[in-house]
């Protein structure tokens, strides 16, 4: 907004322009739209990362790197001091918090996760994926106690699905099976 249009008392909005109304307007003819192309036409919309056909700089470039973003752990979090709606006794976890509207799954997480702001003072048992130790100090000193929900075991390192052990760095061994 300019100074001029900001003094312009009474005016509450600016004249629209009136495109396609004569040459003597300004703004005739080709109402602004400049000659041919797609541009020109009714419905034209450039889409992004639209270059006029030119191959976009997003398939030029390769794919080059690794991100980590896409294995991120994401968690849906409450703190501590939320957890004083539940009943003496209570077995808090995922389904228990989202059921009394405490928060929602957040990205569509599955993990559970509880911070320590706050205060608790009533004796409750949490199944979470993961606390942090302020709270796991906070739900322990109001007589409550902390059960962590198992991860999945992945087998060891360098352990064959057989269960046949071998030594970092060494070849594998391909059994060949030809039949005679």
């Amino acid at each position: 907004m300019n100074l001029a249009e900001a003094k312009a008392l009474g005016i509450k909005f600016t004249e629209r322009k009136r495109i396609g109304r004569g040459v003597g307007s300004g703004l005739g003819k080709t109402s602004g739209r400049g000659h041919k192309g797609a541009k020109s036409r009714a419905g034209w919309s450039r889409r992004i990362g639209w270059e006029g056909g030119q191959m976009p700089i997003y398939r030029r470039l390769p794919k080059r790197g690794f991100n980590n973003k896409n294995f991120e752990k994401v968690f849906t979090v409450i703190n501590v001091g939320d957890l004083d709606v539940f009943d003496t006794g209570a077995v808090v976890d995922l389904q228990a918090v989202l059921a009394r509207g405490l928060t929602s799954k957040e990205k569509h997480s599955e993990l559970f996760k509880v911070l320590g702001q706050g205060e608790v003072k009533k004796t409750l048992t949490l199944r979470v994926d993961a606390i942090t130790q302020s709270a796991r100090e906070k739900v322990e000193k109001a007589g409550g106690k902390v059960e962590i929900i198992e991860k999945r075991v992945h087998r060891e390192k360098f352990v064959a699905k057989d269960g046949a052990k071998r030594k970092p760095g060494s070849p594998r061994i391909r059994r060949s099976s030809s039949k005679k």
